[in-house]
């Protein structure tokens, strides 16, 4: 072998062999054990960063490892190909999205390929193919049909400038995520999934999910947020009308001094006309923040509205008041306000010189100061006539039963979980499969007619979607009557909901999914992703699994068994970022050192889970290493074959040796396998390679130990760095492939010391440290104390009371 490392010809050789002989390639092979591998498949955004190549990087090390344990491995690799950065670069750049997309996917495969990620090509799928959303519309129609799908009006974030609607957390400071502009509220129609009618079973099966972070289901149980509670009308004075409200404290019914409503509500809307104040206040909300996470710590503001609301128990009248804390869209837009016992609710009467009334006192002799913050504790009822004296366990049961009586209020368990809404007003995406007849009826779009597909020859002029501006795209036509498409498209989170599943059967040009070989594959044995899409992309992936087993499509209830969280790539301490100018670019570093160095580098900095600091020292640092470990192939191999392992020949050193090489595999396997701490897994590699280094063979016997010790070695590494693995196996004298190899064994006999290191003490002091026989009994070992000259020094003029033998370890001698 060339003694030299060369990166580039070592893994255009091992990509070629992978290549020719379709190493990745893989089907369905009932009754042997199958591992689906798969990493979030990338925006197709023009160039791979690093964020990327760690994701793929471990979850290519997963999928080589798990196909080193004999299993049928499919790791595969698609585009989420729809979005909005495509049109706002198709107008930067005067091409239409399509075709900066399909050049920008054709860019980024060779990027992948050049790292030498382990991928089914065969499977490779792109979002915005017609003959991926084809099956996506369809099933959409189905959903409507079972009473899953309708359109409403809806309160939603509006971006201006980019022209679409904004979810919550797309809304930072109340301006569009990325546009920057200021966010209005609109009330436009709507297509909405029922994402609510499955809210107790994804709540519950987060159960289930024994590998997955605990920190990602936190995060979904606070984003589900099932509550039990009370469902309350208070009626209005002077009309028939009532206000119903939710409360998960009906203990603190009795402090309520003012009902707050949303800006949106209709009493609002009523209070507006022939009120230029009030009008101008909801105008003012249109513009205001309204990302939940905002509402805590955003300046409460309000109006009156003149009307009033009569307590259903006490029968007192409470103003009603216009808040911009108060949404819409969560429960009916209307709270009961108890300023005494929730701070946002005092915040507000403080301002307002509100009254705040106390109904709940502390159940110990804790003080409080209603004058400086609520309390928002539980405790015991006060000032709330015959509720006072119960607990606010207690008061909860009775308030809600005395309520019930009368049929002012019922119990209910309510969630934060809203329904879906899937409509996207800009063009690039998947159209909504739905048609408006001329009467306003509104029907799915016929099997034989799908898919609805998006015409990709356009021109984009950054603010109208191409077939919003073409009335003629739209006109078509139902059972011989004129009939209007949807111009809306799809929420591009509904591709990457189901896209694991569409890998199982990516060419099934007859059926969404094939039930065999989908229930084969499914579920994912191991996803692999940023934390940042703990909520929305995998609970909506969680929920359109079940909607696919309950059509009969798949078996299983869960799409993702274990779940990995990677940590960012930073560089100088923040994230890598073309606005912060800290990027670097993976294919120059691929060119200055190869694919296996940046592959290392990645696995060796950090545990996956954490984020990662790059560090140009780290990666010369990883290069320097493999090219060391190549120098010792190549000197081993240029004494020739190895002999065969004689354990009887083996001496002392060569034992030792033998036995770190069994000791790397045993924790190797366990870091990878197990604990998925693949920097220590490397550590460890290092410290073999190091042993080998220093051990000097003296016969055959001892280049027979250093050719198991570097087969080991290969091996161990040949997920994180397969390209040179490839080149080094054959070096050693296999003609099989590394790829094909299977993982290194542990020779448990191997782990067993002939000796032992044994501390002695004399009172607790460490005396000597002896190499005593590993079998040695307590006598034996009590005996070689006490004869090594120094332990004699400390005894010899005193009496032994006490001796104190553990086998293996230690002996202390007590003396005075």
């Amino acid at each position: 072998m060339d003694a030299q490392y060369h990166p580039k010809q070592v893994e255009d050789e091992a990509q070629q062999h992978w290549e020719e002989s379709g190493s990745f390639k893989v089907t369905e092979q009932p009754g042997k054990e199958k591992f689906y591998c798969l990493s979030m498949f990338p925006y197709p955004s023009g160039r791979l960063h690093m964020g990327h190549v760690r994701n793929y990087t471990i979850g290519d090390v997963i999928s080589r490892y798990q196909r080193m344990q004999g299993k049928n491995v499919l790791q595969p690799m698609g585009w989420d190909a729809f979005g909005l950065p495509a049109e706002n670069a198709a107008v930067k750049n005067k091409s239409a999205p399509a075709a900066w997309t399909y050049e920008n996917i054709d860019y980024m495969k060779g990027q992948l390929k050049r790292l030498g990620f382990g991928y089914d090509w065969n499977r490779e799928l792109a979002t915005c193919t017609p003959e991926y959303y084809r099956w996506e519309q369809w099933f959409f129609t189905k959903l409507y049909e079972k009473g899953l799908v309708y359109k409403k009006m809806s309160t939603v974030n509006w971006d201006p400038v980019d022209q679409t609607v904004l979810a919550n957390e797309q809304v930072i400071d109340g301006r569009g995520w990325r546009s920057g502009a200021l966010v209005e509220r609109k009330d436009i129609p709507q297509w909405f999934v029922k994402i609510t009618a499955y809210a107790d079973e994804l709540l519950e099966d987060l159960d289930q999910l024994d590998g997955w972070p605990e920190q990602v289901k936190a995060m979904q149980r606070n984003w589900i947020g099932r509550s039990e509670g009370v469902q309350l009308d208070f009626a209005l004075k002077d009309g028939d009308q009532a206000l119903s409200v939710y409360t998960t404290r009906p203990d603190t019914l009795m402090g309520v001094s003012y009902v707050a409503v949303a800006a949106q509500h209709p009493l609002a809307r009523q209070a507006a006309e022939g009120n230029p104040g009030i009008a101008a206040f909801i105008e003012d909300c249109t513009h205001t923040k309204v990302a939940e996470a905002d509402l805590a710590t955003m300046e409460k503001k309000g109006i009156f509205t003149g009307r009033f609301a009569i307590h259903p128990i006490s029968g007192e009248e409470v103003p009603v008041w216009i808040a911009n804390f108060v949404l819409m869209d969560y429960g009916s837009g209307a709270v009961m306000a108890v300023p005494a016992h929730d701070q946002r609710d005092f915040e507000f009467a403080q301002k307002y010189d509100l009254p705040i009334k106390q109904v709940i006192e502390p159940a110990g002799d804790e003080p409080i100061d209603l004058a400086r913050e609520a309390f928002t504790a539980k405790g015991k009822l006060v000032n709330s006539g015959e509720f006072d004296g119960l607990t606010s366990a207690q008061a909860f049961d009775a308030i809600a039963a005395w309520l019930a009586e009368r049929g002012l209020g019922e119990t209910k368990v309510n969630y934060r979980l809203r329904d879906w809404g899937v409509s996207r007003q800009r063009y690039w995406g998947a159209p909504i499969p739905m048609l408006t007849l001329e009467d306003g009826t509104q029907v799915p779009v016929p099997e034989d007619q799908l898919p609805v597909v998006l015409p990709e020859d356009v021109e984009m002029d950054g603010v109208t979607s191409p077939i919003k501006a073409d009335p003629e795209w739209a006109k078509t036509e139902y059972q011989g009557r004129p009939a209007t498409r949807e111009t809306d498209t799809f929420d591009t989170f509904m591709e990457s909901s189901w896209y694991a599943a569409r890998f199982t059967c990516p060419d099934d040009d007859s059926a969404m999914l094939d039930p065999e070989r989908a229930n084969y594959w499914l579920p994912v044995d191991q996803y692999v992703g940023g934390i940042e899409h703990a909520i929305l992309h995998l609970l909506y992936s969680r929920f359109f699994h079940k909607l696919l087993r309950d059509a009969g499509l798949v078996t299983s209830d869960e799409p993702f068994k274990r779940l990995l969280c990677q940590g960012m790539v930073l560089k100088d301490g923040a994230k890598m970022s073309k606005s912060k100018g800290n990027t670097v670019d993976p294919q120059a570093m691929i060119e200055e050192y190869g694919a296996d160095t940046v592959r290392l580098f990645m696995m060796f900095a950090a545990p996956p889970e954490q984020s990662l600091e790059w560090n140009d020292a780290g990666v010369e640092g990883a290069h320097r290493f493999i090219k060391r470990l190549w120098r010792l192939v190549a000197e081993h191999v240029e004494g020739g074959p190895a002999p065969a392992l004689d354990l009887s020949a083996l001496d002392n050193d060569g034992k030792a040796l033998r036995r770190k090489t069994h000791e790397t595999i045993q924790k190797v396997s366990d870091d990878i396998s197990r604990r998925y701490t693949f920097n220590t897994a490397i550590a460890a590699a290092m410290e073999l390679c190091n042993d080998i280094s220093r051990f000097q063979p003296a016969d055959d016997a001892g280049r027979a130990v250093v050719q198991e010790a570097l087969e080991a070695a290969v091996l161990l590494l040949s997920p994180i760095i397969p390209h040179a693995a490839h080149t080094l196996w054959r070096a050693l004298g296999h003609d099989q492939a590394a790829i094909d190899a299977p993982w290194p064994a542990v020779d448990e006999s191997a782990l067993v010391k002939d000796s032992l290191e044994l501390v002695v003490q004399v009172n607790g002091k460490v005396r000597a440290k002896l190499e005593v026989p590993a079998d040695a009994d307590k006598d034996t070992l009590e005996q070689l104390a006490r004869d090594e000259p120094n332990v004699q020094r400390f005894i010899d003029d005193k009496t032994v009371r006490k001796v104190i033998v553990i086998p293996g370890k230690l002996v202390n001698i007590v003396a005075n």
